[in-house]
């Protein structure tokens, strides 16, 4: 983890960016804090956005709840010995003060067509384009809240036939907080003509899930609780 002044400067350096209305931030912004997610890039910009909230954003992009929780990682790490030995005494999972955090995790999926899937994914699943890379572009990312989805343009078959569907083979797993919201996306996505691989239902684990099939037929799971 960087040290806590360069930290300190980075948060500035997005305080900054806000004042100047510089865009590309205002989707940092809203990934990362609550309380701007269901804002607009211009609302965003407009809207209050003090220190408090840049070192809030800088520490929660590093996997900690906020940025007491980052000054106590930092403080750790000073002391290397005693960090090991935490994570010793924590295993792999990495959740010991001071220890490695995987802040997220990105699929990538297969595509034939980086503007038809890029049409599905903002038309009918409601995400973003975060970005286009290449001329003509062959791989994208899109967004929504804290998902994000890369795709890569490939121009020969992968997968054998219909293995995905036969064997349930899933590209990505996406979840949600509450079962209201699982319910609210998977109507929202029978309304716009969605393709279900499985619809909606209750897993013998807990859990309410659907699958839905993108136009390359690469498996999404959406999940949340069963209960609240």
């Amino acid at each position: 983890m960087p040290n806590l002044e360069n930290l300190k400067k980075q948060a500035k350096q997005y305080l900054r960016w806000h004042r100047e209305r510089y865009f590309p931030v205002a989707a940092e912004i809203r990934a990362a804090l609550p309380r701007f997610r269901h804002m607009d890039d211009a609302q965003i910009l407009e809207s209050s956005f003090r220190l408090a909230d840049a070192q809030q954003l800088v520490a929660r992009q590093l996997g900690f709840d906020g940025w007491q929780a980052l000054k106590s990682g930092a403080d750790a790490m000073k002391n290397p010995k005693s960090s090991l030995k935490s994570d010793v005494k924590a295993g792999a999972s990495g959740t010991a003060a001071g220890g490695p955090i995987l802040k997220a995790i990105e699929p990538q999926l297969f595509i034939a067509g980086v503007q038809t899937s890029c049409d599905f994914y903002t038309n009918k699943l409601g995400f973003e384009i975060a970005f286009l890379y290449g001329d003509p572009p062959f791989y994208a990312q899109v967004f929504r809240d804290n998902a994000r989805i890369n795709l890569r343009l490939v121009t020969e078959p992968i997968f054998v036939a219909d293995v995905r569907k036969r064997e349930n083979l899933l590209s990505a797993s996406i979840t949600v907080a509450t079962t209201k919201e699982i319910k609210q996306l998977f109507l929202a996505y029978q309304s716009a003509g969605v393709h279900f691989h499985q619809p909606l239902k209750k897993e013998p684990w807990g859990a309410r899930t659907f699958i839905v099939s993108d136009p390359d037929e690469n498996l999404l799971l959406f999940a949340g609780p069963a209960s609240d």
